[in-house]
């Protein structure tokens, strides 16, 4: 891992994840969890003001950068659930089958590699009565957007971490082994519209 990715960005993904209209995204979601969760991509800990104690048990932060696990300390302090680090990738998660109640991903999708076994491995996890919730930015509804989401996608994955811009999250998902049961959308407001367009809500196992 080098300087940058291992001093830099976590400093400038902790910024743009933080920002206020993401801030709100993630407080539609996250306190919806419940029992074990399995956070995937838990960056810099940002979700972990959101959990509700009375609802969950704990929390598997996964998280393979070690870079945003020491920029998670300070959240880690004052979190009001229990958290257990686990530092590997999202294509390898180091849990028993049936051994979660929640998993959550939060503008995480856009950057895992392989999503198609990053999810089956979410859905593996997963109790068969357990649920997703999702909030990710993705491929925009409008043909101008998209087309230049298209254009600045390959620079802006090598400044932002590997996160795609044009993601269709919804697809994604499906194609992974999950069904939607609830599904929002909309641009966000004081955001570039490349990366403004969020889909949140819920999925469980198809």
């Amino acid at each position: 891992m080098g300087f940058y990715e291992d001093r830099v960005l976590p400093y400038v993904i902790n910024l743009s994840c933080g920002a206020p209209p993401i801030l709100k995204q993630r407080s539609k979601v996250v306190p919806h969890a419940e029992g074990r969760v399995l956070e995937v991509g838990m960056g810099s800990g940002i979700n972990l003001s959101f959990y509700n104690p009375d609802k969950v048990e704990m929390v598997f932060g996964l998280e393979p950068s070690r870079g945003m696990r020491r920029k998670a300390q300070a959240n880690l302090d004052k979190a009001p659930v229990r958290v257990e680090w686990l530092d590997l990738p999202g294509e390898e998660v180091p849990l028993d089958d049936d051994s979660v109640d929640t998993v959550v991903l939060t503008y995480t999708l856009c950057t895992i590699p392989d999503f198609e076994t990053a999810l089956g491995q979410m859905r593996r996890v997963l109790k068969p009565n357990g649920k997703m919730l999702f909030c990710e930015h993705g491929a925009a509804p409008d043909a101008s957007v998209r087309k230049w989401q298209a254009r600045i996608n390959p620079i802006w994955k090598k400044i932002a971490g590997g996160c795609n811009l044009n993601r269709p999250i919804p697809d994604n998902l499906e194609a992974g082994g999950f069904r939607i049961e609830q599904l929002e959308s909309m641009y966000l407001p004081n955001t570039p519209k490349i990366a403004a367009f969020n889909y949140w809500g819920s999925a469980t196992i198809a």
